[in-house]
């Protein structure tokens, strides 16, 4: 999403780039990487522009400021929406991959598209992740060629990175609005406040949206510790799962229960054999409908 189209004249000038998170905080919703660019000789003008830190802003004013930039053809805008269950996949998986991680990647990966464009990007200013050199050296070790500002409150400090902030911000609000959910439970509604941990209208629709089995709509992070609390009791998830021997020569196809205890499932563990041969233990949701666990296919 951004602005794609034929590429204007100015992308064979140097050209300057801001880059700015929204959302790395809530348990709901998707965290979203805006970046803005233009030519180096606009830079003075977009001081003018009244951008600003889009927390320091208004709705309605950052709506308006974001279809100013949108119209404006010496400005290209680029956003990358990372989905909450991507941020959960990739926080709980086994190689596990920190926030932080994510969040480089997602700004280098801005930095990629830019420059596969056709644009001649010589400097980038970045709200930093992490320690703001530790960064820009990360930075620049991928991208030599160009020179990154890396800075706390960049989006204060540096119009480019305030541009970026606002259209990472609509972007974001826009994408909770129209959220479309894939779920299909009944009494599900979008009243959840700001989405952050500390709300208590969230964490009451934390409370009510949640399943023992199934767990949160896809709107929400589970991997965020606010989760925990919400499935104390909650049913026992096992796997079965292939083991390669340690010389990886052969494979055996040994059982493995791995339980789900970060996110708060608990109970005695059992072999899932006799738990399909008893019937003991299941869901209900699996019983009344009489599934059973299937070993071949």
């Amino acid at each position: 999403m951004g602005s794609e189209a034929q590429i204007p004249d100015w992308a064979s000038t140097p050209c300057i780039m801001g880059i700015d998170e929204v959302g790395r905080g809530p348990v709901l919703g998707p965290m979203v990487y805006g970046c803005l660019y233009c030519p180096v000789s606009y830079k003075n003008t977009l001081s003018t522009l009244e951008f600003a830190d889009s927390k320091t802003l208004k709705e309605e004013k950052r709506e308006e400021l974001f279809e100013s930039l949108k119209a404006d053809a010496t400005i290209g805008w680029a956003v990358d929406v990372i989905d909450p269950r991507v941020l959960s996949a990739k926080m709980l998986q086994k190689n596990k991959i920190n926030l932080n991680e994510i969040s480089h990647e997602s700004a280098m990966g801005l930095v990629k598209k830019v420059l596969n464009m056709g644009y001649i990007l010589t400097e980038v200013y970045v709200d930093t992740v992490g320690d703001p050199e530790k960064y820009r050296i990360k930075l620049t070790e991928r991208f030599p060629c160009i020179k990154f500002v890396v800075a706390k409150k960049a989006d204060s400090l540096y119009p480019v990175v305030s541009g970026a902030s606002i259209v990472a911000k609509v972007t974001r609000d826009q994408a909770l609005q129209n959220w479309s959910f894939d779920e299909t439970a009944e009494n599900m509604h979008r009243n959840f406040g700001s989405g952050y941990p500390g709300d208590p209208m969230t964490k009451g629709w934390l409370e009510h949206h949640k399943h023992s089995v199934f767990g949160f709509p896809s709107l929400v992070r589970f991997s965020w510790g606010t989760c925990e609390s919400h499935f104390k009791g909650g049913v026992e998830v096992l796997w079965e799962a292939d083991e390669a021997d340690d010389d990886g020569s052969s494979k055996k196809a040994v059982k493995r229960q791995t339980k789900l205890s970060n996110l708060g499932f608990t109970g005695m563990k059992r072999k899932s054999e006799d738990i399909e041969s008893s019937g003991k233990g299941r869901c209900k949701f699996f019983q009344s409908r009489k599934l059973e666990q299937l070993s071949e296919f």
